[in-house]
This record gives structure tokens, C-alpha cells and sequence, in this order.
């Protein structure tokens, strides 16, 4: 049976509408296609999902070219533009550089006083240890000065002698036979020179016809500690030192004894 086409408007129109159908048709499977290879190798390669979303615009852009429709252009978000200023940056991490070395200097210095102040406290503690092991090994009470013993306590030449007498060369040290205060310092009647020293127990010990005084009244001393000099000075007969000791309340004892109870031989 033979077929005659028939042409006329209405047929070009219809036959247009037509083809049209089948390009539209046409996009969709190919949009398909396209859409599902992206998702299967999406769900395969674990691909992030921006890049899942790409073959999915791909296909819409395939499909607006076969059917001939223009997309629109997809609105972007709003954009954020920062400008960075390399010199202020730059002094800021400058800046934040010399606040950490700063810190560090500081506690660096702290940690060095710290250790200072201790080395300080150790060395007091140390110097404190042994001056108190010093104080304890130092003698009482010790000898007035070192010579002859050439004249005891008492009577002698018709008078009473209320000290010794230790015989040695002009300019011989004299000491004090234990601490004490300096009381009286300079010239005495019979002795030209004397000195007085008063102990805790209130005792008082008599130092005479000297040669040089090296102390002042109101002087501390410690025993062994030089006060004067042997010399002639006074009613003397040759260079030596008159020692005597006065016990609480003025009474004159004799120093052999008094020397003796504290471990001191002359």
C-alpha cells in the first residue's frame, strides 16, 4: 500500500513538534547515562561530594545543548576577599617573637636569682656552722701574758701585793683573760698604765704599767684578744705586767687560783 506524504503547514509544524520530542527524549537518556556512571563510580571510589555533584551539571549542560535551551548562569554566594598587608603581619610576628624571648629571659633571670638567693642562704648557714664550731673550740679564759712569773700574791716588802707579776721585754702582747667590757683605759696612780676589764660574772681583771694601750673604754673583747703592751711604766723595777683580779663586790683574789679553777697555769 503506497504512502503519500502530505505536506503543509500543519504538518510542518507536527513534524517539528516532533523531532523536538525526540531530541528532548534524546537528552534525558543521555543525562541518565551520565548521571548514573557518576553515582556508580562515585559510590565505588568514595569520591567527596563536590566532585560527586560535577558529571550530575555535566549532564544538564549535555541536555540544554541537544535540546537547544540556555541555562542560566547559577547565582554565586557572596565572596570574601582579605587583604593581607606582608609588613604588618611580619611586625606582628616580630612582635609576638620578642613577647616569647621576653618571657623566656625573665624566667631564665628568675631561675638564676632563685638559685643565687639559695647559694647565698647555704654560704650564711655555712659560715654560720663554722663560726658556732669556732666559738666552741675558742679558749674561755686564757694566760694575761706570756714571760717569767717572778712575784706572787700578798705580802712583800713590808706591803701587801695584790696581784703577779710576768716579767717579758718591752712591747709584749697582753691580752684579755676572758670576754669582757673595757671599763677604764689610761693612766692610774703606781701603775703610769692600766686597763680594766669587767666579765659577765662581774668580775674584774687589772692590767698594769703597760706600755701601749689598744683598747678603749667601752670596747668589747674577747679573750685572748690583744689589749696592750708590756712595759715600765709606773712604780716598776723592769719591764712586765701587774695582773689582778677583783671578784664581785671589789675583793682582791689571787690570780693563780682564780686562773687555775679555769684551766689557766701561769
Amino acid at each position: 500500500m503506497a504512502r503519500h506524504r502530505v505536506k503543509g503547514p500543519l504538518v510542518d509544524v507536527i513534524t517539528r513538534v516532533d523531532l523536538d520530542r525526540k531530541k528532548a527524549v534524546a537528552a534525558v537518556v543521555a543525562a541518565g547515562a551520565l548521571a548514573g556512571a557518576g553515582f556508580a563510580q562515585a559510590a565505588t571510589t568514595i569520591t567527596p561530594v563536590d566532585r560527586m555533584v560535577a558529571p550530575v551539571a555535566a549532564t544538564q549542560d549535555l541536555a540544554a545543548a541537544m535540546t537547544g535551551e540556555r541555562r542560566q548562569p547559577q547565582q554565586q554566594g557572596p565572596q570574601t576577599i582579605h587583604d593581607v598587608n606582608a609588613g604588618s603581619e611580619a611586625r606582628k610576628l616580630l612582635q609576638a617573637e620578642q613577647i616569647q624571648a621576653r618571657f623566656h629571659v625573665a624566667e631564665a633571670l628568675k631561675s638564676a636569682e632563685g638559685a643565687y638567693a639559695k647559694r647565698q642562704e647555704a654560704a650564711k648557714a655555712e659560715a654560720a656552722r663554722l663560726a658556732a664550731e669556732a666559738e666552741a673550740k675558742r679558749p674561755k679564759c686564757v694566760r694575761p701574758a706570756q714571760g717569767s712569773f717572778t712575784s706572787g700574791f700578798g705580802a712583800r716588802w713590808g706591803t701587801s701585793h695584790n696581784g703577779v707579776d710576768i716579767a717579758n721585754a718591752i712591747g709584749t702582747p697582753i691580752v684579755a683573760v676572758m670576754d669582757g667590757t673595757v671599763v677604764e683605759a689610761g693612766p692610774a696612780s703606781g701603775f703610769g698604765l692600766w686597763v680594766r676589764v669587767q666579765h659577765a660574772d662581774g668580775t674584774i681583771t687589772v692590767y698594769g704599767h703597760m706600755n701601749t694601750i689598744d683598747v678603749a673604754q667601752g670596747a668589747q673583747v674577747k679573750a685572748g684578744q690583744q689589749i696592750a703592751t708590756i712595759g715600765n711604766r709606773g712604780q716598776s723595777t723592769g719591764p712586765h705586767l701587774h695582773f689582778e683580779v677583783w671578784v664581785a663586790g671589789g675583793q682582791k683574789v689571787n690570780p693563780v687560783g682564780w686562773l687555775a679553777e679555769r684551766g689557766v697555769s701561769l
